[in-house]
């Protein structure tokens, strides 16, 4: 164990997408890389690589820390001290689920210094309850689309393999929306007839991706629950959720508490041009920059690479091919 380094990739995630409020979560093509190890001079230490940094811990009061002293506390072992390497390429509270993928990164790093002895569905339990609800964690766990329950003691969840068609395309506003904030926009009580008409919409929504029926994203991605009350703290985002779909686009949510926005769209579409250009434009006429950005579902979770401390590549050389430009 004292050799032992691990990297491990974990993907972004996309939640809800629309009406499946924390319970359908989707991985994507964007990711984390950390890698753990036991420092030999005995104190722990963190090297964070890239942009967006500002204010992560150093320190043991680091998440990424943290998580792994749960892992190793279930384990009934002890390792109080480690050096953690770091870069994610998942923009921090814009709704893609950074807090998720680092959470996944952590339990599943920890697990593999210490040999594995926890299970899969172990780490599951572990992270819906780290986060609360089980919509992203799951989907960067397990990757592609996954459909999740959580009852505050356990978490069940079936995965669903998503269309080769199936492309995203999503528009990062230039402004934060922590999900604390945009929780406490929702109401505490709804009628019945939204109520019926989200779970309608979920029920489609997930049978249609199941099926691969395409067509019906549009009608299935609406929703009432969550979004409407969201739309006042992002500029631009109801006219996109109305229009995108004359626009080329099969469906359009709020990616989990925003303030990204989520297209999904048909690969062999003639129109992800003009899609790009109307989701850039809408939320710039309010004054405020968006990046675009064409990702794909990740159709895996976790990649997990054990190694010696004893190569000699950094660790941004070792991931230098595979991280975004």
């Amino acid at each position: 164990m004292m050799n032992r380094r691990v990297m491990v990739k974990v993907p972004a995630s996309t939640a809800n997408l629309g009406p499946g409020f924390d319970t359908l979560g989707m991985a994507l093509s964007l990711f984390i890389w950390i890698e753990m190890s036991i420092p030999k001079d005995g104190i722990t230490s963190f090297d964070l690589h890239g942009d967006g940094n500002e204010g992560i811990p150093t320190d043991k009061s680091n998440l990424i820390y943290t998580v792994a002293q749960q892992v190793f506390e279930a384990a009934g072992v002890q390792v109080p001290e480690l050096h953690v390497s770091m870069y994610s390429e998942i923009p921090l509270t814009r709704g893609l689920g950074s807090s998720a993928s680092a959470i996944i990164a952590a339990l599943v790093a920890a697990n593999a210094l210490i040999g594995s002895p926890l299970s899969e569905d172990k780490l599951f339990q572990m992270s819906s309850e780290l986060e609360g609800h089980p919509d992203n964690v799951s989907a960067s766990l397990f990757g592609g689309i996954v459909v999740s329950a959580w009852d505050g003691q356990r978490a069940e969840k079936v995965r669903i393999e998503p269309h080769a068609d199936l492309e995203v395309l999503v528009a990062i506003p230039s402004f934060e929306l922590s999900t604390e904030k945009a929780r406490h926009a929702l109401p505490t009580q709804i009628s019945m007839k939204d109520a019926v008409f989200n779970v309608g919409c979920s029920s489609l929504l997930v049978a249609a991706l199941a099926s691969g029926s395409l067509e019906l994203i549009r009608f299935a991605m609406r929703d009432r629950l969550h979004q409407p009350y969201r739309a006042p703290m992002v500029p631009g985002m109801t006219e996109i959720l109305e229009q995108a779909p004359e626009r080329g686009a099969l469906g359009v949510a709020l990616s989990g508490a925003g303030p990204t926005l989520l297209t999904l769209v048909d690969r062999n579409s003639p129109r992800k041009a003009e899609l790009e250009a109307f989701l850039g434009e809408t939320i710039g006429k309010h004054g405020i920059q968006a990046q675009t950005m064409w990702l794909k579902p990740c159709a895996e979770g976790p990649e997990i690479t054990v190694s010696s401390k004893q190569q000699e590549q950094s660790f941004m050389e070792r991931i230098k091919g595979e991280v975004r430009a």
